[in-house]
C-alpha cells in the first residue's frame, strides 16, 4: 500500500522523543481524528542542531514525522519554517492523495515550535 520510504519511516522511525529544556516545542494535528505530533527543537546559532517527535497517528503521520526531523536539522529558523507539505511528501517519495492531510502536521508542528523559540528570545 505504500512505498518503500514510508514504511521504512513508519517502522523505524528516526528522532523519537523529548530533548529536555528544549528551546522550542511545537504542535499539530488533531486529536479528535487521532494525529497528533509534537516536535521539539534545540538552537544553536540560529541553525537547528537537534530535532525530535513524539507523534501519534497513523503511518503516514509517523512517517511524516520522522522525515521531518531529518529533514530540518541545519536549518536557519526562517528555512525550516518554509518547508511544504509537498517537501515532506517529496522527501517520502509521494503521499498518496488521501493520506495528504498528514503531510501537512509536519510543517505546521515545525511553524509551532520556531514561533515558540522566537516568543522565548523576542
Amino acid at each position: 500500500m505504500y512505498n518503500k520510504t514510508i514504511m521504512e519511516h513508519f517502522q523505524n522511525p528516526r528522532n523519537v522523543g523529548e530533548i529536555d529544556n528544549a528551546d522550542g516545542v511545537g504542535e499539530a494535528g488533531n486529536p479528535e481524528t487521532g494525529d497528533v505530533m509534537r516536535i521539539y527543537l534545540r538552537i544553536a546559532d540560529g541553525r537547528i542542531v537537534e530535532a525530535k517527535h513524539k507523534t501519534f497517528g497513523n503511518a503516514i503521520a509517523i512517517a511524516v514525522s520522522s522525515i521531518s526531523t531529518l529533514m530540518i536539522v541545519g536549518l536557519t529558523l526562517d528555512q525550516a519554517a518554509a518547508i511544504t507539505k509537498e517537501e515532506v511528501s517529496d522527501a517520502l517519495g509521494g503521499i498518496p492523495e488521501d493520506k495528504m492531510n498528514c503531510s501537512n502536521m509536519a510543517p505546521a508542528a515545525i511553524a509551532s515550535a520556531v514561533k515558540d523559540y522566537r516568543s522565548k528570545h523576542a
